[in-house]
């Protein structure tokens, strides 16, 4: 019997090095409210951090960004700017402090930059129209991730795995947790991402939300903490 074509391993590749806490655009400079969550809101264990994360991968990252995403890839493969337009636009205007849109921003242009370079004089169909567009990092990576065969829910898992682990190292700093609690609350949100991939992909336009009052205060406290690691 013979074994079921998979993606192409160009694809995979690609997929993985996108996802990578690698690659340079920042992600690594960022706690997305966490570090607060363990001044202000007890998130001081393990337990507590694997909650955290985890309530937030499903309360607002397959609600917000993984919803958006799954919208942008199509829309970018079908030469769609109009509805990426659109997309960029919910994503800046429904960031809940400053520090949480000023980071989609950075990493927006941040990707937009790589895309560039890793294009070289040939260009890339769609990406001077995304510079244009104030460009936040859903759209940006929905950009490179449509370069690829692989089909929404693949890129939306890498995506979420992306989140997963700069999520996780930024707990390791902030908590702080040692690696291997750090493996056991990747291990859980690894476990979580396929659900939360699946949920955001079956969300139509008018349920795509981003209301997380808990995460916008610690957010907003964060910009003012006295004594702070990353950038948000």
């Amino acid at each position: 019997m013979r074994a079921p074509t998979g993606l192409p391993a160009s694809s995979l590749l690609q997929l993985i090095w996108l996802a990578s806490p690698a690659l340079p655009i920042g992600g690594f400079s960022y706690s997305e409210g966490l570090e607060s969550a363990v001044d202000h809101a007890g998130v001081t264990t393990e337990a507590a951090a694997s909650d955290w994360l985890t309530d937030q991968l499903h309360l607002t990252l397959a609600r917000g960004d993984l919803a958006v995403l799954a919208k942008a890839i199509p829309a970018w493969r079908r030469g769609d700017l109009a509805h990426v337009a659109e997309l960029n636009t919910w994503v800046l205007t429904t960031r809940e402090s400053s520090e949480l849109r000023l980071q989609t921003e950075q990493m927006g242009r941040s990707l937009v930059d790589w895309l560039r370079n890793q294009a070289g004089t040939e260009g890339l169909p769609g990406l001077d129209a995304l510079a244009q567009m104030d460009p936040t990092y859903p759209i940006a990576f929905a950009l490179a991730a449509s370069r690829t065969q692989a089909c929404v829910r693949d890129c939306a898992l890498a995506f979420a795995f992306g989140w997963a682990e700069n999520m996780v190292q930024a707990a390791l700093k902030s908590v702080p947790l040692g690696q291997n609690s750090g493996q056991r609350i990747l291990a859980r949100l690894a476990d979580e991402i396929p659900a939360a991939v699946d949920h955001a992909t079956s969300l139509i336009d008018s349920e795509r939300q981003v209301f997380s009052p808990m995460l916008a205060i610690l957010s907003a406290q964060h910009e003012t903490q006295y004594s702070r690691l990353f950038r948000s």
